[in-house]
C-alpha cells in the first residue's frame, strides 16, 4: 500500500512534457556513464562499429520528491519510464537502431534523483584505419548530446572519475577478435552556425585486434612459400627443373592469394599493408622466375654459341668470384688451359707429320733397288690417305672439344651470375622482411 500511495502521490499531477525544474532559469545537470560489454563486429567496408554497452544516466527531478516518513520509510521507488520526463540524449554517430532490450523502469529516490540504467546495442559510424592490419588499433567515438536543448537547459557531466572509466574492464567480454584497451572521456561545448552552445560528452573506445589468427593463416604460409623459393636457387642452373619448380611455386602463390582475398578487409579509401606485402612477394617470385629463365638461357648448350667476351670474363670470372668468395672459381679455368695445351700438342704433331710424310718408312728402303719403287709409291699413297682420315677425325674431335669449352665457359659465367643474382635477391627479401617485421612490432607494442 505504501508503494501504491507513493506512486499515486508522485504521478497524479506530474507533467512529463515539461523539464522538471521549479525555476526555468535553472539548468538540469545530467551525469552519464558508460561501460563496454562486448565488441560485436567491425565492418571495415561500411565503416561501422557495433558494440554492446551498459549506459547509465543520472539527473534530479524536482517534482519527484517526498518525505519517507509519510510513506512507511520508502526512500527509493521504480517508476515507468514512459510516465516521467527523460532527457533527449542521443549518440551522434548512430547509423542504425540496434537490438537493445527494453528497460521500462527507472529508479527514483526521495531527493528526486533519477537513475536510468539500460543496455544498448550501438551501431555507430567510425573512421576505421586498416593500414596496419592485422596489428591495427581502432579509435571510435561515442558522442552523447542533447539533440534539442542547449547548454542553458541541459548540461552534461561524467558520473565517475575519468580514470575509473578509462581502465574499467569489469564487464567486458574479451574472448573475441578485439581487445579493449581503454575508454577515454572528454567534455566539450559546440555550436552550430553561431547559435546557442550545446554540451556533449565524448567517449573514445580504443580497441586492438588480436593478430594471432591472421599471422598463422596469412603471414606464415606466405613466408614458407618465399623460403621455398629461396631454397629453389640451390638447384643446378643448367637444369631445366628449376624453371618448372619456380612456375609451380608462382601458381601456388596465386592460388593462395585467391584464397586469402576474402579474409583481407576491403575499403574504398585504402589498402592494408599486408595486401601490399602479398603483391611485393608476388613480384619477387616473378623476378626470381625471370632470373632463372635468364640463367638457363645463358648456360644452355648450343653448337653455334660464341666465345665468352673478354670483358665478361674479367668482370665475372675474376672480379666477381673474388667478391663473392667462390672457392671453386679456378676449376673451369684449369680445364680450359689443359684443353688448350692438348690442342697445341696435337697441332705440333700434325705439322711434323705433314713436313715428313715418309717419317714412318725405314731409311734402308731408300737404298733398295729400283724394282721396289712402285711398291714404295703405293705404300706412300695409302699412308697419305690414312693420315687424311686421322686428320679429319682429329679436327672433328678438336671442334667438339672447342664447343665443349665454350659451353663450359658459359656455364661458369652462368654459375657466377646465378650466385650474384641469388645473393642480391636474398638481400632484397631479407631487407623487405626486416622492415615489415620492425613496423609490425612497433605497431603491436605501441
Amino acid at each position: 500500500p505504501a508503494l501504491r500511495r507513493l506512486t499515486h502521490y508522485l504521478l497524479t499531477h506530474y507533467q512529463k512534457g515539461t523539464r522538471p525544474v521549479r525555476d526555468w532559469r535553472k539548468t538540469t545537470n545530467v551525469a552519464i556513464d558508460l561501460m563496454v560489454y562486448a565488441i560485436l563486429s567491425v565492418d571495415e567496408k561500411n565503416q561501422v562499429l557495433t558494440t554492446y554497452i551498459w549506459y547509465r544516466q543520472h539527473w534530479t527531478d524536482e517534482f519527484l520528491r517526498w518525505d519517507p516518513a509519510r510513506f512507511d520509510n520508502v526512500t527509493q521507488i521504480s517508476l515507468p519510464v514512459e510516465s516521467i520526463w527523460v532527457p533527449d540524449i542521443l549518440i551522434n554517430e548512430f547509423v542504425d537502431v540496434g537490438k537493445s532490450p527494453p528497460v521500462p523502469y527507472v529508479y527514483v529516490d526521495h531527493h528526486g534523483e533519477v537513475q536510468n540504467l539500460k543496455p544498448i546495442q550501438v551501431m555507430t559510424a567510425c573512421s576505421l584505419d586498416i593500414y596496419n592490419f592485422p596489428f591495427d588499433v581502432q579509435n571510435c567515438s561515442l558522442t552523447f548530446t542533447s539533440w534539442l536543448h542547449h547548454i542553458r537547459d541541459i548540461n552534461l557531466s561524467l558520473w565517475r572519475q575519468p580514470e575509473l572509466v578509462k581502465f574499467d574492464r569489469s564487464v567486458f567480454m574479451n574472448q573475441g577478435e578485439w581487445e579493449l584497451l581503454y575508454v577515454l572521456s572528454h567534455f566539450q561545448e559546440f555550436s552550430v552556425k553561431s547559435s546557442d552552445n550545446y554540451a556533449e560528452m565524448k567517449f573514445y573506445v580504443v580497441i586492438r585486434r588480436r593478430p594471432l589468427f591472421y599471422t598463422v593463416s596469412l603471414l606464415l604460409p606466405s613466408i614458407f612459400l618465399m623460403v621455398t623459393d629461396i631454397v629453389g636457387f640451390y638447384l643446378p642452373p643448367n637444369s631445366g627443373e628449376r624453371v618448372s619448380f619456380k612456375i609451380t611455386l608462382l601458381l601456388g602463390y596465386s592460388v593462395f592469394l585467391i584464397i586469402v582475398s576474402d579474409t583481407l578487409p576491403a575499403t574504398a579509401v585504402g589498402t592494408p599493408l599486408i595486401g601490399i606485402y602479398f603483391v611485393v612477394c608476388m613480384a619477387l617470385l616473378v623476378i626470381s622466375l625471370t632470373e632463372t629463365i635468364l640463367i638457363v638461357r645463358l648456360v644452355h648448350k648450343q653448337d653455334l654459341q660464341p666465345h665468352v667476351p673478354m670483358w665478361v670474363k674479367h668482370l665475372l670470372l675474376e672480379k666477381a668470384t673474388v667478391l663473392l668468395c667462390i672457392r671453386d672459381r679456378t676449376k673451369f679455368i684449369q680445364s680450359r688451359t689443359q684443353s688448350m695445351d692438348l690442342s697445341g700438342q696435337v697441332e705440333n704433331n700434325d705439322s711434323t707429320a705433314k713436313l715428313n710424310p715418309y717419317s714412318c718408312e725405314d731409311p734402308r728402303e731408300h737404298e733398295a733397288s729400283g724394282t721396289g719403287r712402285p711398291m714404295l709409291v703405293e705404300g706412300s699413297l695409302l699412308t697419305l690417305g690414312v693420315l687424311r682420315e686421322v686428320t679429319t677425325i682429329r679436327r672433328f674431335l678438336e671442334k667438339r672439344e672447342e664447343f665443349r669449352d665454350v659451353a663450359r665457359e658459359w656455364l661458369q659465367v652462368g654459375y657466377v651470375l646465378d650466385v650474384l643474382l641469388f645473393r642480391a635477391y636474398l638481400v632484397a627479401v631479407l631487407a623487405y622482411s626486416i622492415t615489415l617485421g620492425t613496423l609490425w612490432a612497433v605497431w603491436r607494442d605501441a
